[in-house]
């Protein structure tokens, strides 16, 4: 009888994943014994750091070809529960139906979400870009702007959160803006951050070159005072500051999905399952987690893995080999990924790419815009749809 890994969860890691552990299976000989399913609503990868690029609807790559060639099974599914007493996945297939999935080994990778705190009006009157239909929505919102009376109100968009996704964003928005208002557009754009400096978990060596890119390109930052409250007209600082704009955009951070606490009690205050060095949940014998549900540990000097594509890669990769390896009883790997690096798009003026925790300058202005655009187009789409290439995109050992 066959046995089932499932994977949950076609993210960064669930894409890898699903490489790792049909590369396990090809090179111990056991492709036919084992059944590897990838359970997520469509076969594609959103290329989620590129959705605050214009056309985020174009930010996807079609996954059935790669996963056909690798012999990994697709279901088109939303996962509601999962089981791990019965060893079973309950979902809901995109056509309505129930179904149960039993399986031997389970690899959740189902990723992250934005957080949303109950600060009045977000719900109903903030945009986002951390999902792809969040991305649509407002680029089709700045869009529809120029149909609307020019106003201060119009032309001014307030970004919360000044950390790496709300950097990226805002230093987008210039351009973007000059494309939807015209050229001599009088627009303004406002980046409201809670804590004490811009870019807070950036560190301090990149903010004087952060801080330099927004004054270049007109973009005005306001730190130390956080938002309380959004409405239609704009935003309320918890200092009493009003800020009136028709344009909010939320970056507030990212939590796990809640899938994790069905299969841990041990979550960390994002929400992330504790795992082993081998991956594996802590409390379990039979369930592993990568990417942005799990909190693991990258080195020997104690950083531990962030919520990022590029450990989600390599993670996912590590995740994968290990779920199939301690299927078919043969030696899983201990995770580790010591190299770290950040690049920063920083819209018109360029990038900034370090390298090292401590955050090391390498690369800046065009330099580090191009290193960017090489990450966003190559680096982190999955490999060509032939077996050999997809396999070894599996390799845990392998360069990123």
């Amino acid at each position: 009888m066959s046995k089932s890994i499932v994977i949950v969860g076609a993210g960064f890691a669930g894409v890898w994943s699903a490489l790792g552990a049909a590369r396990v299976l090809d090179v111990n000989g056991k492709s036919a014994d084992v059944e590897v399913t990838l359970v997520s609503p469509r076969p594609e990868l959103v290329i989620r750091p590129r959705l605050y690029e214009p056309s985020p609807h174009e930010m996807t790559a079609p996954l059935m070809p790669m996963l056909d060639a690798v012999g990994v099974k697709f279901l088109g599914a939303e996962v509601e529960r999962i089981d791990t007493t019965a060893r079973q996945v309950i979902a809901r297939t995109v056509a309505g139906r129930n179904i149960n999935l039993v399986y031997d080994r389970l690899l959740l990778t189902s990723g992250s979400i934005l957080n949303r705190p109950p600060v009045p009006g977000l719900a109903e009157y903030a945009f986002a870009s951390d999902q792809l239909p969040d991305a649509v929505e407002l680029e089709e919102h700045l869009v529809g702007l120029r149909t609307l009376p020019d106003t201060p109100e119009r032309n001014t968009v307030v970004v919360v959160g000044g950390g790496f996704t709300g950097l990226e964003v805002a230093t987008e928005l210039p351009e973007k803006l000059r494309r939807i208002l015209g050229t001599d557009a009088a627009f303004r754009v406002v980046v409201v951050e809670r804590a004490d400096d811009i870019g807070p978990d950036l560190g301090p060596s990149p903010r004087p070159l952060i801080i330099e890119a927004l004054k270049q390109m007109g973009i005005e930052f306001q730190v130390g005072s956080g938002v309380v409250a959004i409405d239609a007209d704009g935003v309320q600082t918890a200092n009493g500051q009003r800020i009136d704009a028709q344009t909010v955009i939320w970056t507030g951070g990212l939590v796990a999905s809640g899938l994790t606490s069905q299969v841990s009690s041990q979550l960390d205050r994002l929400g992330r399952a504790e795992v082993t060095d081998d991956l594996r949940v802590i409390g379990t014998d039979h369930v592993f987690a990568a990417g942005d549900v799990a909190r693991a540990l990258t080195d020997d000097q104690g950083h531990y893995s962030l919520m990022s594509c590029q450990h989600a890669i390599i993670m996912g990769r590590f995740g994968g080999h290990n779920v199939a390896a301690d299927l078919l009883g043969v030696p899983t790997l201990p995770y580790r990924q010591p190299f770290y690096a950040t690049c920063l798009d920083l819209g018109e003026w360029g990038a900034v790419y370090t390298e090292g925790w401590d955050r090391q300058i390498v690369l800046t202005h065009d330099e580090g815009k191009e290193r960017k655009r090489m990450i966003n187009t190559q680096w982190i789409y999955p490999p060509a749809a032939n077996r050999a290439d997809a396999l070894a995109a599996g390799d845990p050992l392998a360069s990123f």
